[in-house]
C-alpha cells in the first residue's frame, strides 16, 4: 500500500468515530497525475447527492503529457462504496455537526486508487489545544526516556 496524499488537518480538526475505505472514479490522466504525487486532499470533503457520494474540492494536477485541452483540477468525482457501507455512513453523517472527511489517498495492492474516509465531528478550539498539549507532552516524554537510557 503506497500512500500518496495525507490530510494532516483531518486528525487535528476532527474526532473520527468510524473510518471506511472507498474507491474513486478517475480518468486515466488523473491516475497518472496521482502516481506523480500531484494531488492535494487538504481542502476536500465528501457530500451526498441523490443517494450517491461525491468528492468535492480534491485538487488533482494536470498530467504533463495529457492531450486534453479542457482539464478541471477540482472537478467533482464520484465515490465508489458498497451499499452496506453506504447505509452505515448515511445515518451518522446526517447528524448535526458530523462530516465525511478524506483522511488519506493511496494505491492498494492491485493498483487501484483508494481513499480512507472518516465520519468526524469538528473539534472545538479547546479540544485542539488539548491535543497539542498532549502531542507536546508525548514528544517530551520520548526525549526524556531516550536520554535516560544513555
Amino acid at each position: 500500500m503506497k500512500r500518496i496524499a495525507f490530510n494532516k488537518n483531518a486528525n487535528f480538526n476532527y474526532i473520527f468515530s468510524e473510518k471506511f475505505e472507498v474507491g474513486l472514479v478517475l480518468t486515466g490522466d488523473e491516475v497518472k497525475s496521482i502516481r506523480n504525487n500531484s494531488v492535494s486532499i487538504k481542502e476536500s470533503y465528501i457530500g451526498e447527492k441523490k443517494s450517491e457520494f461525491w468528492l468535492f474540492n480534491c485538487h488533482i494536477g494536470e498530467y504533463k503529457s495529457s492531450s486534453s485541452n479542457s482539464y478541471n483540477p477540482t472537478r467533482v468525482r464520484k465515490i465508489l462504496i458498497k451499499r452496506k457501507e453506504q447505509n452505515k455512513i448515511i445515518g451518522p453523517a446526517n447528524k448535526e455537526g458530523n462530516s465525511i472527511i478524506p483522511i488519506s489517498l493511496y494505491f492498494n495492492k492491485r493498483g487501484f486508487a483508494k481513499m480512507l474516509v472518516g465520519i468526524g465531528k469538528g473539534k472545538k478550539k479547546f479540544d485542539k489545544r488539548q491535543s497539542l498539549k498532549k502531542k507536546e507532552w508525548d514528544v517530551k516524554k520520548r526525549r526524556l526516556l531516550k536520554n535516560s537510557h544513555r
